[in-house]
C-alpha cells in the first residue's frame, strides 16, 4: 500500500480526504456515493467512510441531512470562501450556457425519440421484401385478368348499355306506378271489409313483394 493509501486508511486520513472532496465538489453525497467515488483512488473502506463522515458532521465541519433512512453530507457553505462578483458573474454565465446546452440536448433527444418511434413502426427489410413479393403476385393476377377482359369478344357497346339503362328505368317507373295503384285500390276495398287485411289477402290470394323479399332495384 502506498503512503497516500496508508494515510487515507486511517480515521484521520479518511476524514481529511472526505472533507477536501466535499469542499471541492460542493454537492451532496451519501456515504455509499462517497465510498464508490473514492475507494479506488484512496483505498477507503466503507466503514471508514461512514465513520469519518459522522465525525465530520459531529465536529460541524460538514453538514448532514437525513432523508428517511439515508443520510447525505455536504460542505458547510459558511466555511467556504465567499465568491467575488466576477466569480458570481462567471457562474451565472456558465449556468446560462449549460441551460442552453441542456435545452439543445433535450430537443435532440426528442427528435431522436420520434425518429426511433418511426423506425420501430416501420416494416423491417424482410417484411418489406415479403410485401413486395405479394404485391407483385397481385399485380400479375390483375394484369392477367385485364388481358382476359380485353381479349373477350362479348363486350357491351355504349349504345347497348344505354338501351339497357333506359329499359330498366322504364320498368322501374312502371313497377312503382302499378304498385301504387294496387295499394290504393286495396286500401279502398279494406275500408268496408269486415276482416283484417291479412285475412283479405289470404282469401283473395294476393302475394306481396315483402313476403318474397323483393325490393325495387336501384337505378343503373
Amino acid at each position: 500500500m502506498s503512503k497516500g493509501r496508508e494515510a487515507a486508511a486511517g480515521g484521520g486520513g479518511a476524514a481529511a480526504v472526505l472533507l477536501r472532496y466535499l469542499r471541492e465538489q460542493n454537492r451532496p453525497y451519501s456515504a455509499q456515493d462517497a465510498f464508490g467515488n473514492l475507494q479506488r483512488e484512496h483505498g477507503l473502506g466503507k466503514a471508514a467512510v461512514v465513520k469519518a463522515l459522522e465525525q465530520l458532521a459531529q465536529q460541524g465541519r460538514v453538514r448532514e441531512k437525513a432523508y428517511g433512512k439515508q443520510k447525505i453530507y455536504f460542505a458547510d457553505q459558511e466555511q467556504l470562501p465567499a465568491a467575488s462578483d466576477a466569480e458570481l458573474r462567471g457562474l451565472d454565465e456558465e449556468i446560462t450556457a449549460r441551460s442552453a446546452q441542456l435545452q439543445a440536448l433535450q430537443q435532440s433527444c426528442r427528435h431522436m425519440e420520434a425518429e426511433l418511434k418511426d423506425l420501430n413502426s416501420s416494416m423491417t427489410t424482410s417484411e418489406m421484401a415479403k410485401e413486395i413479393e405479394t404485391l407483385r403476385k397481385d399485380c400479375a393476377s390483375y394484369t392477367e385478368k385485364l388481358e382476359r377482359i380485353k381479349s373477350a369478344t362479348n363486350h357491351v357497346t355504349p349504345e347497348e348499355k344505354e338501351k339497357v339503362c333506359r329499359e330498366q328505368q322504364l320498368y322501374r317507373r312502371e313497377w312503382r306506378r302499378r304498385k301504387r295503384m294496387a295499394t290504393e285500390l286495396l286500401d279502398a276495398i279494406l275500408e268496408g271489409y269486415p276482416k283484417s287485411k291479412k285475412q283479405f289477402f289470404e282469401e283473395v290470394g294476393i302475394e306481396t313483394d315483402e313476403e318474397h323479399g323483393v325490393v325495387l332495384p336501384a337505378a343503373l
